[in-house]
């Protein structure tokens, strides 16, 4: 049974409200990180961010199906963003005394999750609503153990989460005709609502990092070395900014508006969940590596500031190099060299000095949107004119 396209509507101050607490887990992993820059702690981040961000993605497509217009619908999201809430101030301790209380709060995400969806899916929410379920339970019980134990259980909580699209499909078996209605009925998103949302949350956590940066220069003396500093960080988030909000957004919504359907679905968990880890992780890493080297502009770095740095923004360009390559936005090339050429400043963190690196990333990046802009728009119009 095809199905009509939603009509168009703009996100919501409270679901920007919520993405305003969701961020808030985004400061807590930089935090987290510029506390402890080492290869372990990095990989918890990954698993802590992959998990939330899962249900960050599904509360998108609730909020799109189910807009919250209704007090009955505001304050279950509210409830939802608490959770949230919860799961940010357990996040320095998740991996150390603080899991079960990550768990609990990351339980309540998914059962508020669940129970708003009910009222657009009724009783088939059940097939995706028991996955999720499942890997919050696995979440909360690691939360009793430490090391190895625990990082096992997460990235068993993890695989069911990514399993949980084909589970989906299976759980709910005995009727196919439903199983189709809810395939029909989540590829039926509104791309403009979709796209929207996702970058709405990408400018708040370019401002949530940029406030991290500031709440690190508070015990350090102001001179002008430290504003030389500032000032370089806030031009590598505004070229980042440049980098996705000039042409990729408009370009995603016009990718999502011609399809329709499960290949709707499959096209944005590819771009906004896939692609999209890697950039926002990339925005976190950035802000602990500067974090780190804000007070230290004319050392050398250990070499963790540095890939943090360097590592940062090759996330970021890495995610959106995928990002482009899945919706068909062309150029990639540029931004693909760009991603080599940041991780090649490393040495000049560590061999030279850390503001030596910080002038050599606005360069990498500035060069490459005016490289892009001056014959990678060129060659497409030309391409396509053919």
């Amino acid at each position: 049974m095809p199905t009509e396209e939603p009509t168009a509507r703009r996100v919501t101050t409270l679901e920007l409200f919520f993405d305003l607490v969701f961020v808030f887990t985004l400061t807590q992993l930089t935090v987290l990180l510029a506390h402890d820059l080492t290869f372990r702690t990095a990989g918890r981040v990954l698993l802590i961010f992959i998990v939330l961000f899962w249900m960050y993605g599904s509360y998108a497509y609730l909020t799109n199906q189910v807009p919250p217009e209704t007090n009955a619908r505001r304050l279950p999201l509210v409830l939802g963003m608490s959770g949230f809430l919860i799961c940010a101030l357990a996040i320095p301790r998740a991996f150390h005394g603080g899991g079960v209380a990550f768990g609990l709060g990351f339980l309540l995400v998914v059962l508020v999750h669940s129970s708003l969806y009910a009222l657009f899916h009724g009783l088939s929410v059940l097939s995706f609503a028991t996955p999720n379920v499942a890997a919050a339970v696995l979440i909360t019980v690691a939360g009793a153990y430490d090391g190895h134990t625990a990082e096992a259980m997460w990235l068993v909580a993890i695989a069911v989460q990514n399993l949980s699209p084909i589970l989906a499909s299976r759980i709910t078996g005995k009727d196919a005709d439903s199983r189709s209605l809810v395939s029909a009925r989540v590829g039926g998103l509104d791309p403009g609502h979709f796209v929207e949302r996702h970058g709405l949350l990408l400018i708040v956590a370019f401002g949530e990092s940029v406030i991290a940066i500031g709440v690190g220069t508070g015990n350090l003396h102001l001179d002008l070395s430290l504003y030389g500093a500032v000032l370089l960080s806030l031009a590598l988030a505004t070229a980042l900014w440049w980098t996705y909000f000039l042409r990729d957004e408009a370009l995603a919504e016009a990718a999502l508006h011609r399809v329709s359907g499960r290949g709707r679905f499959r096209l944005t968990m590819a771009a906004y969940y896939y692609c999209f880890v890697p950039m926002l992780l990339g925005v976190a890493v950035l802000a602990a590596g500067v974090k780190k080297s804000i007070g230290h502009l004319p050392e050398h770095l250990p070499a963790g500031p540095a890939v943090a740095l360097a590592g940062g923004i090759a996330l970021f360009l890495a995610g959106n190099v995928a990002f482009r390559a899945v919706l068909h936005i062309r150029p990639l090339g540029f931004r693909a060299a760009a991603t080599a050429a940041v991780l090649a400043t490393i040495p000049l963190g560590t061999g030279v000095s850390a503001l030596v690196q910080l002038c050599a990333l606005v360069v990498v990046l500035v060069a490459m949107l005016t490289a892009e802009a001056r014959w990678g728009y060129c060659t497409q119009a030309e391409g396509e004119s053919a």
